[in-house]
């Protein structure tokens, strides 16, 4: 399938996605805005069904599958926990069973929200791409259809909110996003594009899962040999070809910032708006605070893509004391 997405793809996934769930909402927040120097609009993708971004990739494709494949025995995939609440929500929703492997020792939280929604875990690795690995060998063993995290109809569905932010909020300068295997940043890429405006886009990932940050300063896929990070939604480190590819070509660069950067924006989430966001939702904050300078008195977006952390990381993240800037 091709992924030359234009306008089109992208309002025929909101049609999906609308019918199911209600845009999310953007928010210009001052004390963020104060805290960095910048105009922060804040698109909440921590407000959706399953809590992050990934719900409109899953319910796109999954009203696609049914439909190419009626038949379909069911689905497999492999996750951290949002993209596998988003296959298991939808899944469920169109009568199709949904296989998800994840690494041990995941979010106790996410594996719960993916078995309420209706998914069948199976944990197999010490991280996400062993997992993956197997959930390939898996769909091959049992027929199951194989869903990977990065595909033209995932891209569309969760442009959609990419769609969304810029017809409300035309004029931004930037707009960061995080980075996992790339869908959320290509579809801003692509309802940018769509819709013709000229809005500088950065990627973020943890210094500790840096394969995509490698792979712009190479121009080439590169893999990392772990992908060590509290963020597991950024906690990728073998990258997608593709994904590579278009991100090289669309994006303005990719910020890597480290763990206690990200703790520090998930406080500041919290202290600034009362909102939760997990390390991922929260690292586009953590590279704009790095960024200031750079954007200070811009009209600057942030992807809040997800909110879903466990009680106790959470709690424990909130007690720690920011250090002193120098």
């Amino acid at each position: 399938m091709s992924f030359n997405l234009g306008l089109a793809d992208l309002e025929s996934a909101a049609e999906v996605v609308h019918s199911i769930m209600s845009p999310t909402p953007q928010h210009n927040w001052p004390l963020l805005s104060e805290r960095t120097g910048a105009d922060v609009w804040v698109k909440h993708e921590n407000h959706t069904p399953i809590g992050a971004f990934k719900v409109r990739g899953g319910l796109v494709y999954m009203q696609d599958l049914a439909k190419r494949e009626p038949n379909c025995p069911g689905v497999i995939t492999a996750t951290r926990g949002n993209h596998g609440q988003s296959v298991a929500l939808a899944a469920t929703r169109v009568g199709i069973k949904s296989t998800i492997l994840l690494p041990r020792g995941n979010s106790v939280e996410k594996n719960a929200a993916m078995r309420a929604f209706g998914g069948d875990l199976v944990e197999h690795g010490d991280d996400f791409q062993e997992a993956y690995e197997r959930a390939h060998q898996m769909a091959g063993e049992s027929g199951l259809h194989m869903l990977d995290s990065f595909h033209p109809l995932l891209i569309s569905g969760v442009g959609t909110y990419g769609l969304e932010f810029f017809r409300a909020c035309p004029d931004l300068d930037a707009v960061f996003v995080p980075v996992g295997l790339g869908s959320g940043i290509c579809g801003v890429m692509t309802a940018r594009d769509a819709l013709g405006l000229k809005t500088k886009i950065y990627g973020v990932v943890s210094e500790n899962a840096a394969a995509y940050a490698l792979s712009f300063e190479q121009g080439k896929p590169v893999s990392t040999n772990s992908a060590n990070t509290m963020a597991d939604g950024m906690a990728c480190r073998v990258p997608v070809a593709p994904a590579v590819e278009m991100i090289n070509k669309g994006a303005e660069g990719i910020v890597q910032v480290s763990d206690p950067e990200i703790k520090s924006a998930m406080r500041a989430y919290f202290t600034d708006t009362h909102n939760i966001a997990e390390g991922a939702g929260a690292a586009p904050l953590a590279a704009l605070i790095k960024m200031r300078q750079e954007l200070a008195g811009k009209k600057v977006g942030l992807i809040l893509s997800g909110g879903n952390v466990d009680r106790d990381v959470y709690q424990a993240i909130l007690q720690e004391v920011d250090e002193p800037e120098s």
